[in-house]
């Protein structure tokens, strides 16, 4: 009979895995069984550094290789943290194997690939699930009641986004970020991820009818490798007038502000990805009133504030831990739930057809 506690296999050694390290420790439900990379020495090192500040009850085993994570018995759910590029073989690899997976966003190089991916874990009934966070607030169900209750903000009209951080000259030099072989996407699909998933979350996962794209910069490496992009922006067309825009960037400094603006006000959040640090995050509800008196014209802001009680980062209680509670009630659950492969798939389709407008000097993709 299995135990209420979740097997876990952390696949790569990136600096994300290290606070997943923390948040599989923090789920309440889980554990890391083991950790893979293509050097056991590697792996050693981080299993040393991790338990450090935040030890498993018993350490977890240092594999020199993925296919060795795949074959244990005690791993029922990988998180794979590779680069993007990778994704995709160990994807299918692991749902052969029956592992259910934790993926990073992006998931997959294109939508084929991820559709691919993702009827693997259906044949072989294993969760599929991506990495964003934030889905897993509890202020999510706060907005939603905001955007739909009668005193919230009314009818969605327009929702934007912005998503970005200055990386210094040693983020171009060495950052597989920058590495087009590796991360072809480059701040769209390290950052606009992010800004897609908010606005097919706002729409109920209503897809958009017509997107729009450009690339504001870009950088290569040395003439090495194709450019990727560094400064993008994207408009995003839904059936009945509602539109959304976003903004990513690795050349500008820190900002994850979002607005979803509808015909009575506007729901405010400056830290939507990664919440502000504190023991609680909050958003605002703006509806300001205009007022004209003869030659007297006044705008009276109307703030009201919403704050869950929900820790910014390194709780039991925050997103991040969330994310891997809910993932391992799942696989104990023993159904899968078809949500979350549908909603990657989803955001990766409007991914390629912002990248497919900035190909074609941003001329609209009309999606089918």
């Amino acid at each position: 009979m299995k135990t209420e506690t979740v097997g876990w296999g952390i696949m790569g050694t990136a600096q994300i895995a290290r606070k997943n390290w923390r948040s599989i420790r923090n789920s309440g439900n889980g554990t890391v069984v083991a950790v893979a990379s293509r050097d056991r020495e590697r792996s050693r090192q981080f299993i040393r550094e991790c338990q450090a500040e935040a030890p498993m009850e018993t350490a977890p085993a240092a594999l020199g290789g993925y296919e060795e994570m795949l074959a244990s018995k005690a791993i029922e759910a990988v998180y794979i943290p590779l680069p993007t590029a990778l994704r995709k073989e160990w994807v299918l690899r692991a749902a052969a194997a029956g592992k259910h997976v934790l993926c990073e966003k992006p998931c997959a190089i294109c939508a084929a690939d991820l559709r691919e991916m993702v009827e693997a874990c259906r044949r072989q009934n294993v969760q599929f699930m991506d990495g964003v966070m934030f889905m897993h607030s509890r202020r999510l169900e706060r907005l939603r009641e905001m955007c739909e209750d009668a005193d919230g903000i009314g009818q969605i009209r327009r929702i934007v986004s912005g998503f970005s951080y200055c990386a210094g000259p040693e983020f171009f030099a060495g950052n597989i970020r920058g590495d087009s072989a590796l991360e072809p996407h480059g701040c769209v699909g390290d950052l606009g991820w992010y800004c897609i998933r908010l606005a097919l979350w706002a729409m109920k996962w209503q897809m958009p009818r017509q997107v729009s794209g450009r690339v504001l910069s870009e950088y290569g490496r040395g003439g090495k490798s194709a450019p990727v992009p560094t400064e993008f922006s994207a408009e995003l067309v839904f059936d009945g007038g509602v539109s959304a825009g976003f903004y990513c960037s690795f050349v500008a400094e820190n900002q994850q502000w979002a607005a979803i603006g509808g015909a009575r006000g506007y729901l405010r959040l400056e830290d939507f990805v990664l919440p502000f640090t504190g023991k609680e995050i909050f958003f605002e509800v703006r509806r300001a009133e205009f007022r004209v008196r003869g030659g007297d014209f006044e705008m009276i802001p109307r703030v009201r504030r919403v704050a869950v009680e929900e820790p910014s980062h390194g709780s039991p209680q925050a997103q991040e831990s969330n994310l891997f509670r809910n993932f391992s009630r799942l696989v104990r659950s023993g159904r899968v739930d078809p949500l979350w492969p549908d909603i990657s798939l989803k955001t990766q389709q409007v991914m390629d057809a912002c990248l497919e407008s900035a190909a074609r000097d941003g001329r609209a993709v009309v999606m089918t």
